[in-house]
């Protein structure tokens, strides 16, 4: 049975005395929660901050990003080593704003994935297709090229979490149908196991991401091979995360 995971990405929001409060009531709300993980992955300034709050607690630390090597004249990036040093345990890597704004290329996340995995952090790889590659009916071509590059090189998958977020879903307001995003984690799924073997596919976790709140986690939660959430605005706000969470663990 594969554990349920809802990590909340906070983007570039929240000051340290914000998200010192916020990590404090998630962390109070999902106390007792049992059977998964809560993640929290603040801004790189309320990564410290926030490791105090919920240090000894069953809620994790994720960092936004990191930069592939373990130290260098690499200025105003964050190395992984430097993430364990704050208290990270998880990394989100090749979120479709990374790969927008930043651009980001599958190979870019590959050697960040490659690098995460091997400084003993747990990689949540994000993939997924935009709009207009939909409308195409490429979203497989895309999402599967964007896995196996990603993971390229990669032995095992025991520090990998993969989140389909499609791209015309996050921050739309859309969501992708349970239908919809069932079959994409199906595909991956399906993926994986003809790269990994059957058993490391089944025990990898796969979530979703794009405009998840508590009223349509539920549907989403209850598809086969949907272990979970990737939330954005939704985890900024401490009563609707919660939500998020129990509805989650309830269904998982």
């Amino acid at each position: 049975m594969r554990q349920w995971i809802v990590a909340g990405n906070w983007k570039m929001h929240n000051t340290v005395a914000e998200s010192i409060a916020l990590a404090k009531a998630i962390k109070e709300g999902a106390a007792g929660l049992q059977g998964g993980t809560v993640v929290l992955a603040p801004p790189f300034t309320a990564l410290a901050s926030v490791h105090q709050v919920i240090q000894g607690s069953p809620v994790c630390l994720a960092a936004q990003n990191m930069y592939p090597e373990d130290k260098g004249a690499f200025t105003g990036e964050v190395s992984p080593l430097m993430l364990k040093d704050v208290g990270c345990s998880y990394v989100i890597i090749g979120h479709s704003e990374r790969r927008k704004y930043f651009l980001e290329q599958d190979t870019d996340v590959n050697r960040k994935v490659k690098k995460a995995t091997a400084c003993e952090l747990i990689a949540v790889m994000c993939v997924g297709e935009t709009d207009e590659e939909r409308d195409r009916g490429i979203t497989q071509d895309i999402v599967g090229r964007q896995v196996q590059t990603g993971l390229s090189g990669m032995e095992n998958l025991e520090n990998v979490v993969i989140a389909y977020e499609p791209v015309w879903a996050i921050g739309t307001g859309k969501v992708a149908t349970p239908a919809q995003a069932q079959e994409v984690h199906g595909f991956i799924r399906g993926l994986l196991r003809r790269l990994y073997g059957g058993p490391a596919a089944e025990q990898t976790r796969i979530i979703y991401g794009g405009s998840v709140t508590r009223d349509n986690i539920g549907d989403l939660i209850a598809m086969e091979d949907i272990d979970g959430a990737l939330v954005g605005g939704a985890s900024l706000k401490a009563d609707q995360f919660l939500g998020i969470i129990e509805k989650t663990s309830s269904a998982k």
